[in-house]
């Protein structure tokens, strides 16, 4: 029996961005069987917000994935051209998007809901004066030699630095994100489609040339700021910001530790200005957030995947708003 077509065009819209994590956590050998049942896993608790009567756009983060395909090139780069960043970047938002596109639309039907799920390649605008262009410091891929790393910065001019003692990285530009291409592409298929999975991985970073034609470019883009820049360009009703905490707290892992229920835009930007937020794990999440209230007005829900359930039901997480 077929399923029911879901009325999307009555929904509000929610975007909920979580990282690549999800799919591919450190303990995983990284197979494909192991990510698409991390994906079916995920489908359960998206078709969540989807029973809620939400259209729904997943941003999903993709540096786990996009490492792998570093390291299949580096093993191969003897027999096979490596590729550029930003044609990985394309890659891991085609194979993620279909394991997961997949997995929510089975998931879907299984409860009664149906509807289209379909994926966008999303080209996402960077400046290619960004300050992030002259200090990369986002590390992916694999740890080199000193010998191997000193090759690549001279061969390929890679910036290459030091990891912990754990060997030499390979880092790469983080510019914020300005534009995203296909909006109104991802718009338009909102029309009829339950869910929209679109700028994966923070999107594929391009800059326009002088002769005002596109290219890729070499960097990676926060699937966070990007995320709450297409949750704001939608005008969504809500925005999901999924981390490994069930809520934000403040003075993290001292005695002094406070969980927030819910907190102003201005007392969340107090917290950052104060150092609670550090900018390797929460901080990025919360400066996103602020730029979709500032943007909207509307509120944001932050959370982890084991108390999504709750916190869409005003019972856990930590809400910001305006």
């Amino acid at each position: 029996m077929k399923a029911p077509r879901i009325e999307t065009e009555k929904r509000k819209l929610a975007v909920v961005a979580f990282g690549g994590n999800a799919l591919l956590r450190p303990e995983d050998r990284g197979t494909q069987e192991e990510q698409i049942a991390r994906a079916k896993q995920a489908a359960r608790w998206l078709a969540e917000i989807v029973r809620r009567e939400y259209k729904l756009i997943v941003v999903h983060g993709n540096g786990p994935q996009v490492g792998n395909i570093l390291i299949q090139a580096e093993e191969a780069s003897t027999k096979i051209p490596p590729q550029s960043l930003d044609v990985c970047v394309a890659q891991t938002e085609g194979s993620i998007g279909f394991m997961l596109q997949q997995a929510i639309r089975n998931r879907l039907e299984s409860i009664g809901l149906g509807g289209d799920v379909t994926t966008v390649l999303t080209e996402v605008e960077v400046d290619p004066n960004d300050v992030a262009f002259k200090r990369p410091t986002k590390p992916i891929g694999p740890f080199f030699t000193r010998y191997r790393a000193e090759a690549l910065e001279r061969d390929l001019g890679w910036t290459m630095r030091e990891d912990s003692g754990r060997g030499w990285r390979h880092v790469v530009p983080s510019p914020r994100p300005l534009r995203i291409l296909n909006v109104k592409t991802i718009e338009h298929m909102l029309d009829t489609a339950a869910v929209v999975i679109a700028a994966g991985g923070g999107g594929i970073p391009v800059v326009r040339g002088r002769d005002g034609s596109w290219r890729g470019i070499e960097a990676v883009i926060d699937k966070d700021f990007a995320s709450a820049k297409l949750a704001s360009d939608l005008k969504a009703d809500l925005f999901i910001v999924l981390t490994g905490v069930a809520k934000i707290s403040i003075d993290f892992g001292k005695p002094s530790q406070k969980q927030l229920d819910r907190m102003t835009s201005a007392e969340a930007e107090k917290h950052l200005a104060a150092g609670q937020f550090p900018a390797g794990s929460m901080g990025p999440k919360v400066e996103a957030s602020l730029q979709f209230v500032r943007a909207t007005g509307k509120e944001v829900l932050i959370t982890d995947v084991e108390h999504l359930r709750e916190a869409l039901e005003g019972k856990d997480g930590t809400v910001i708003w305006a």
